[in-house]
């Protein structure tokens, strides 16, 4: 029996493995607990089962079998939590490596279409996912199938294409010293963006709308509203068009011919402003190599337990080598 997680800064969930597919999924607040030991604790306890190891997808980079989250105050050390839970072994994984380890298990209807070409089966693949945080990651063809590396991705440099994002930029320097992409691509984004616009007197904020982004989840807040208020509006196209174009620079730095994939709990949600031209439009606008970018098939992950399972695969043995 197999213990595997999904942490995000948002969501943790976890379910257990004894074949490919997760059984007995919950899903837990992660602010709300002081570290993820005491969330498995809470789930095994409930599960009344025999867990031997344990692999979990954590948001934040990796390195000699420790991470400190990206979005969470949570240091986490393998071999520290195996001896916490009891268990044989604990692997960590960055979480878009988890994601990637998971999309080969998805079927077709797992898959929203926005650039239906075909793809290169020798091809690389690329994988961009807006949620807390902006994640990104590679994935190889190897021995005929596909095996990921993690990457940093979300926190490199964000690159103004015009005026208004040249302002966007000079406007989250002042707040947050380095602006890096996730910045702008992820929920927290969106409303940095959001504000951008409000503070620059593009359009006045009604007062049910600065009560409605006040009360709840602001981002879904803004986004709901896009179709009936002009700052929401500016705000998702203009987090729509820097997706893609973020969405086409991972394409060309890692020459993924065979597909990229969107992931993340956003990209779901606003799959209609996706569909709209923005998104492809700014994914292919690289001057030259334009033409390339076109021919790339890009598809949006539906499943939000495509992480979970590919923690899962990986700790069954079931796509990632040893070492």
């Amino acid at each position: 029996m197999i213990l595997a997680g999904d942490i995000g800064g948002t969501n943790t969930r976890l379910a257990l493995f004894e074949g490919p597919e997760p059984r007995n999924i919950q899903v837990f607040h992660s602010a709300s607990y002081p570290t993820l030991a005491a969330i498995a604790r809470e789930y095994l306890a409930a599960q009344g089962q025999r867990v031997e190891t344990a692999c979990f997808g954590i948001a934040g980079p990796v390195r000699n079998g420790a991470v400190e989250a990206t979005n969470l105050p949570w240091k986490i050390h393998a071999a520290q939590l195996a001896a916490e839970l009891g268990l044989a072994q604990v692997r960590l994984l960055n979480d878009l490596e988890a994601n990637a380890y998971g999309i080969d298990a998805l079927p077709d209807s797992d898959f929203a279409v926005l650039r239906g070409a075909p793809a290169d089966p020798r091809g690389n693949r690329g994988l961009i996912s807006a949620g807390t945080g902006l994640g990104e990651a590679g994935l190889i063809p190897v021995d005929g199938s596909y095996v990921p590396f993690a990457s940093e991705g979300g926190h490199a440099d964000f690159a103004p294409r015009n005026a208004v994002e040249i302002a966007l930029w000079e406007y989250l320097a002042r707040r947050f010293g380095h602006v890096s992409y996730e910045r702008v691509l992820s929920g927290p984004g969106l409303v940095n963006v959001y504000h951008f616009f409000r503070d620059a007197g593009y359009a006045p904020e009604p007062s049910w709308l600065a009560q409605e982004i006040a009360a709840g989840d602001p981002s879904a807040a803004i986004a709901r509203n896009a179709d009936q208020n002009e700052l929401c509006r500016m705000a998702l196209n203009l987090f729509v068009s820097v997706y893609g174009a973020e969405a086409g620079n991972l394409a060309l730095r890692l020459l993924a011919t065979g597909g990229v994939y969107l992931g993340g709990g956003i990209a779901p949600k606003i799959l209609a402003k996706l569909r709209q031209p923005e998104f492809l439009l700014a994914f292919a606008d690289k001057g030259r190599v334009g033409p390339l970018l076109e021919s790339i098939p890009v598809r949006v992950i539906l499943n939000d337990k495509t992480a979970l399972i590919g923690a899962g695969r990986v700790a069954l043995g079931i796509k990632r080598p040893e070492g």
